[in-house]
């Protein structure tokens, strides 16, 4: 089911010492805090040293908890709770080390959201058209915004300020404190795609095919390209340059700087998946049910690999495995340099959640209705 090619053999001979040269396990505490992990959305946890290439195929079930309805949403993990949305209209903070329920929040609406928790305050997007921000020890409301649309954008929070997209095809940037607003930009489209933040810059595409560059204090557009499809893809930005994928069935480099095109890359169908950016390999997944592995400098291919059902979700990258699910039911564990499986586990259900890899557990959703939580002991089922 899987190619690997000769550039990417090259490549696993060369990183033998590199980059992903292996670390001894040690006790770490990290937190998956947000979709994509970071506020650039490189979907990269550079901090996990307990899983790698040698040992993810023991990977087992450490727990699934079942909620009223399929989940959509990606995971966020902070300080041993684990919170995700599901279609029955909750948000839901468990806890990591054995599913008990924290509490729960109903919002008016299916939440395909992945929460962001800051500071002690989780926020969140619901298909009612708000955007809220609760208690993360409590899950009591501190506020919420009302939208004109649903919010299955994430939002993202840097520098107290939150920003988020609405299929009203509003960009908004509220006070993160107070859920007062800060500025809007109105797209030509729905605006499902969570922004990222960098150099002072929200990057967020929209569906009427551009991606869009606006200052994060103004909402003054800074530049805009225009892609052939509509963008339901988020973006990354690593080292001066935004990934993006596009309906138009390609995966785009741009500068972050000035949205110049630097490459390219078609695949055989649309690509919703957000890419993941990690040293110097960008990874996103394809409806034409293939994983790919492109140089992130000049867009060569480097590995892809066939899952046999499509490839919505985003992947994670951590300590040399990548990781992401596929409408076929299942959750994989590919290595990062060569694109060789090493573990996969079979779901109830499609798996659009992104994975979220933190403290040597691996967390995602399913449309079965259940958060998964695998590790490398056995637990409650």
């Amino acid at each position: 089911m899987k190619r690997i090619s000769i550039m990417a053999l090259i490549l696993s001979t060369c990183l033998v010492s590199g980059a992903w040269a292996q670390q001894p396990a040690r006790n770490v505490r990290t937190n998956w805090s947000q979709f994509r992990f970071d506020v650039s959305h490189t979907g990269l946890n550079p901090d996990e040293h307990v899983l790698n290439v040698d040992n993810v195929g023991s990977l087992n079930v450490k727990w699934r908890y079942s909620s009223r309805g399929e989940i959509d949403s990606s995971p966020a993990v902070v300080d041993g709770v684990v919170y995700v949305g599901s279609h029955d209209g909750n948000l839901y903070a468990l806890k990591a080390s054995d599913r008990g329920v924290m509490w729960k929040y109903h919002t008016g609406g299916q939440v395909n959201s992945a929460p962001n928790v800051v500071n002690g305050v989780v926020y969140v997007g619901s298909d009612d058209g708000n955007v809220y921000a609760l208690n993360a020890t409590t899950g009591a409301l501190l506020w919420s915004y009302a939208t004109g649309g649903y919010v299955y954008s994430s939002p993202n929070v840097i520098n107290g300020a939150l920003y988020v997209g609405s299929n009203d095809g509003n960009v908004y940037a509220l006070n993160a404190t107070t859920g007062v607003l800060l500025w809007s930009y109105a797209t030509g489209g729905q605006a499902q795609a969570s922004p990222a933040v960098a150099n002072g810059m929200v990057y967020v595409g929209s569906n009427d095919g551009n991606i869009y560059a606006l200052d994060a204090t103004t909402g003054i557009l800074q530049w805009s390209y225009t892609t052939g499809g509509t963008v339901f893809s988020s973006p990354a930005v690593a080292n001066g340059v935004l990934y993006v994928g596009s309906t138009d069935n390609s995966l785009y480099a741009l500068n972050a700087t000035t949205g110049a095109l630097l490459w390219s890359y078609a695949t055989g169908n649309y690509v919703y998946s957000s890419p993941a950016v990690a040293n110097g390999v960008v990874y996103f997944g394809s409806v034409d049910r293939n994983v790919y592995a492109l140089n992130a400098d000049t867009g060569a291919l480097l590995w892809s690999y066939a899952t046999g059902n499509q490839v919505k979700t985003a992947p994670a990258v951590a300590n040399g495995v990548v990781y992401f699910g596929s409408l076929n039911r299942k959750v994989y564990a590919l290595n990062a340099t060569t694109g060789a499986e090493l573990w996969m586990h079979r779901t109830g259900g499609e798996v659009n959640s992104s994975p979220a890899v933190a403290n040597g557990v691996v967390y995602v959703g399913s449309y079965d209705g259940k958060v998964y939580a695998f590790n490398l002991k056995k637990g409650r089922k």
